[in-house]
């Protein structure tokens, strides 16, 4: 079944929240942003915007009716900046007029005077000044201050992993309309209704029920649109609130570019202890996380780097320590992996770095410390699976072999290999977001509305709970409707986040369609008068008794269970068993199960000119009994090439002011069709057991991105190939400028 989207897509017929059809009377946001990354107002003049022809109101912070808040976890963000900017960027003014092309004049016309002062741009600068989100935290297992004397070689260095810019197709946009009574309703580009509707509440001072929140669907979001698409929705809010009129507020690429948070870059210390054959003994790193000038996700992403700061390996002794730090950038925020990535990274480096020292192919060290069934990771959970290794295995049986009497390095072309296995944990680290709703009525004439909180943001997550109705039901996909997101119908959603989207609302949507089902298959039994014992069944749309049809059909059955007054709705709840985390011991069970996988990369390296080539990509991949495997394909290709950008060209430049210089598409190179690799090639990994996912499937959504870390250390053995040397600083992404660097021998990786 190919994605239930796809028609509409490729015609130009889906529909998003710039494309919606407007009131005569709505009005266009556009947003005043400080100039500055750091300083004190002094004063805020609106004259000149107000001129502008068509500029009807200009809202700061004291017209705010409730809480001028949009915190999440901290509640330390205000919706427009008073006293103090802290971000070249930041809010300080929305301007409301009568089109779109006034409003941005108006607003570029704010005048804002600020008393500079100094700004913290660098994670360590940050932490040396005291300036923390929230107090470090730190994850051990075992003992690594003895077991240090126990290790025949110890590395240790430091790796430093960039930011990223989401590049979602659509901008930051949101639509909002006057109800009556006071009530307000968002139509918001954003992961997450519920906090959109919570934080608007808060910021017009009204309750929740008096805002609804509609989410048709996303053009890409992939964590961006989280927490950072809560602002400009709450202002389109806030301008109807306060006007009694429609407004609208849509970022333009370079606004949304420059003014909104990307992945966290990191800093990070670290050293590795090992025995003479490779084996991993003692493992500690510090993980500087440049947050950005508020909290954001950031904690929350922070744990879930020391939640997999050993990623697929066992090592006994562990001390991760991961600081939060507070910059004058804009806060930084979600994005695919949450976290992982970047310490997945940082342990890959100092394999890399253990191998170059002991003259080992990396594989030998990563090969002799994969998980097995059993082992426990620094949080306390016990692996459960063997997909790991088995993954492992069959990539490398997989990948293709080298030609005979094929060199490494030839001529000024050197190739590279790297294997690189992934262990990525289900469930958000915030146990009570592992819950999820879904109301579903069938209809007279046998057709079927499925409301749940999943966001459809192009990852298949619609098609995916239309199976899951279907199959539950009986009945051919081609009866399900997916109903846009809507906080009226599933209230208090978890945000469409951590690759639960499917598992949780799948879940959901099945325990309601089975609830309704029990009810009609319960009047068939009277109906058909079939005897105690007998198994009845719904399959291809008819009523089967002990596998024999009956002729009674789906549409006939519900058409009669209607007249007899039976219900023909319900509504499920969900909630991930058996998960919980002790914050104050940092242990626990906090993930449903894991996710694995292997990548295998070759690349070739032209070691005059600095450029290369992805020859192919092997992917062994763990999605469980997979449901959709043409949509789960597209989720691993797509990530794999997210992270190969990340690791190798997605470079974000700031001025000295902290203004950011890559804010075009001109400017911030991002993969393209010249960056595929020759050849991808993917296998799923044949099932053992049950695990939480819907119908025994599993997340796909973020694992496959951490596969393009691969690509990194690919090329850093194709470097060693050409020009053998050890370094103790490795850096990324590994841009062709600093490739050409290490190939003269100058600057780190």
């Amino acid at each position: 079944m190919k994605h239930i989207d796809s028609l509409l897509h490729v015609r130009g017929a889906s529909v998003f929240v710039d494309d919606l059809q407007l009131p005569d009377n709505c009005l266009f946001g556009a947003v005043a942003v400080s100039a500055m990354p750091h300083g004190r107002i002094i004063s805020l003049d609106v004259s000149s915007a107000r001129s502008v022809p068509g500029v009807r109101r200009i809202i700061t912070a004291e017209d705010i009716p409730g809480e001028n808040q949009i915190g999440n976890i901290i509640l330390d963000e205000p919706l427009l900046a008073v006293n103090t900017v802290h971000y070249t960027g930041e809010p300080v003014a929305l301007v409301l007029a009568e089109s779109m092309d006034a409003a941005r004049l108006a607003a570029s016309l704010v005048e804002t005077a600020i008393e500079e002062l100094p700004p913290v741009f660098d994670p360590r600068t940050a932490f040396d000044l005291g300036m923390l989100i929230a107090p470090p935290r730190t994850f051990c297992a075992g003992n690594t201050d003895s077991a240090w004397g126990m290790c025949d070689l110890v590395v240790e260095g430091r790796a430093d992993s960039g930011g990223q810019e989401h590049l979602y197709l659509e901008c930051q946009a949101s639509v909002a309309l006057p109800m009556e009574n006071g009530c307000v309703r968002i139509c918001s580009s954003t992961q997450g209704p519920t906090f959109v509707q919570k934080v608007a509440a808060r910021v017009l001072g009204i309750p929740m029920h008096r805002v609804e929140v509609d989410v048709g669907r996303l053009g890409g979001a992939f964590g961006g649109k989280e927490d950072q698409a809560t602002p400009w929705a709450v202002m389109a809010a806030l301008g109807t609130h306060l006007t009694g009129r429609p407004v609208k507020v849509v970022l333009d690429r370079k606004s949304d570019m420059a003014w909104t948070g990307k992945r966290h870059p990191y800093s990070s210390d670290f050293r590795l202890g090992l025995s003479a054959e490779g084996d991993m003994i003692a493992w500690e790193v510090t993980y500087y996380q440049n947050g950005g000038a508020a909290s954001d996700l950031s904690t929350a992403i922070l744990e879930r780097t020391l939640f997999h700061c050993t990623n697929a390996y066992m090592i006994p002794n562990v001390r991760a320590t991961g600081i939060c730090c507070r910059t004058n950038l804009p806060p930084n925020t979600a994005f695919r992996g949450f976290g992982a990535p970047q310490a997945m990274f940082v342990m890959e480096t100092a394999i890399h770095m253990a191998a170059t020292r002991m003259g080992l192919e990396p594989s030998v060290i990563q090969e002799r410390n994969l998980l097995r069934r059993g082992d426990r990771f620094p949080c306390g959970m016990e692996y459960e699976g063997d997909e790991i290794r088995r993954s492992w295995e069959r990539a490398v049986r997989l990948s293709p072999e080298r030609k005979d009497g094929e060199e490494s390095c030839t001529g000024h072309i050197s190739r590279g290999r790297y294997l690189m296995p992934v262990c990525f944990g289900i469930s958000f680290t915030n146990t009570s977001l592992n819950q999820a709703s879904a109301l579903v009525h069938v209809y007279t004439d046998g057709s079927v509305g499925v409301s749940t909180g999943a966001v459809e943001m192009g990852q298949g997550v619609n098609t995916k709970i239309a199976q899951a109705a279907a199959m539950t039901l009986g009945i051919d996909v081609s009866l399900i409707k997916v109903e846009t997101t809507n906080t009226t119908r599933a209230a208090n959603t978890s945000p469409t986040a951590a690759s639960t989207g499917a598992d949780m609302n799948g879940n959901a949507t099945r325990i309601a369609c089975s609830e309704i089902l029990g009810r009609l298959l319960a009047f068939a039994v009277n109906r058909l008068g079939a005897g105690p014992g007998v198994a009845v069944v719904m399959s291809g749309g008819e009523v089967l008794v002990d596998g024999r049809g009956t002729g009674l059909k789906w549409r006939e059955l519900v058409e009669e269970a209607y007249l007899r007054r039976i219900s023909l709705s319900a509504q499920a709840h969900y909630a991930t068993p058996g998960i919980h985390f002790d914050t104050a011991t940092e242990k626990g069970r906090p993930f449903a199960y894991h996710v694995a996988g292997t990548a295998v990369t070759d690349v070739s390296l032209d070691c005059l000119r600095g450029i290369w080539r992805v020859d192919s990509v092997t992917i062994v991949h763990d999605a469980g009994k997979s449901i959709n495997p043409l949509v789960d394909r597209g989720q691993i290709e797509g990530g794999l090439l997210q992270g190969i950008g990340w690791m190798t060209m997605e470079e974000l430049r700031y001025s000295d002011s902290g203004r950011l210089l890559t804010d075009s598409l001109a400017t911030y190179k991002v993969p393209d069709i010249y960056s595929t690799p020759e050849e991808i090639t993917i296998e799923f990994l044949p099932p053992r057991g049950d695990n939480a996912g819907i119908y025994n499937s599993k997340a796909v959504g973020e694992p496959p991105f951490m596969y393009g870390i691969g690509t990194y250390f690919a090329l850093m053995e194709a470097l060693q190939a050409f020009r053998p040397f050890e370094r103790g600083h490795y850096t990324a992404p590994l841009s062709n400028e600093r490739l050409l660097m290490l190939l003269e021998g100058l600057g780190t990786g």
